[in-house]
């Protein structure tokens, strides 16, 4: 199984929190990642998005290019804990690659989890993705970082 942890890009502070949107930069950073997973990401792949607004957009970006198709889950809104992502992904079943468009704390709880085994307060940037992959190597599992992609560098 393949999952691609996406961070909202850059929102507006303020709130309602649920209905912050991007900012001008915030829609530069979704665009750039958008761009460079689409040339990378399967036609089959499925995009699950948190129900926040800022979220929303950043995954927009990928399906005004791509023609992904967006699915809404609650249970990776805001304040999520990576148990409901990790199911909300059925990790490590599901059988084509799943992009998670959320926030911090957690998917920088779920990288941790799935990378180190430990649930730790890891950081990712606004705007960035995390591409892990699950694989059987002698005999285990394993979890494999495939990319970190940064949207100051694409």
């Amino acid at each position: 199984m393949e999952l691609i942890l996406w961070r909202h890009a850059e929102a507006e502070d303020g709130g309602p929190d649920l209905a912050r949107k991007l900012t001008a930069k915030g829609e530069k950073q979704a665009r750039r990642v958008a761009e460079w997973l689409n040339t990378r990401l399967p036609q089959t792949a499925k995009v699950f998005v948190s129900p926040a607004i800022r979220a929303q957009q950043t995954a927009q970006a990928l399906a005004d290019i791509s023609h992904h198709k967006l699915r809404t889950v609650e249970q990776i809104a805001p304040n999520a804990n990576a148990a409901d992502v990790l199911t909300a992904a059925d990790w490590p079943q599901a059988r084509s690659v799943i992009v998670i468009v959320g926030h911090q704390p957690t998917l920088g709880y779920v990288a941790s989890e799935l990378l180190s085994g430990q649930a730790q307060d890891w950081s990712l940037k606004k705007g960035s993705l995390w591409w892990l992959s699950q694989r059987e190597h002698e005999g285990e599992q394993q979890t494999v970082l495939r990319a970190v992609i940064n949207p100051d560098l694409v």
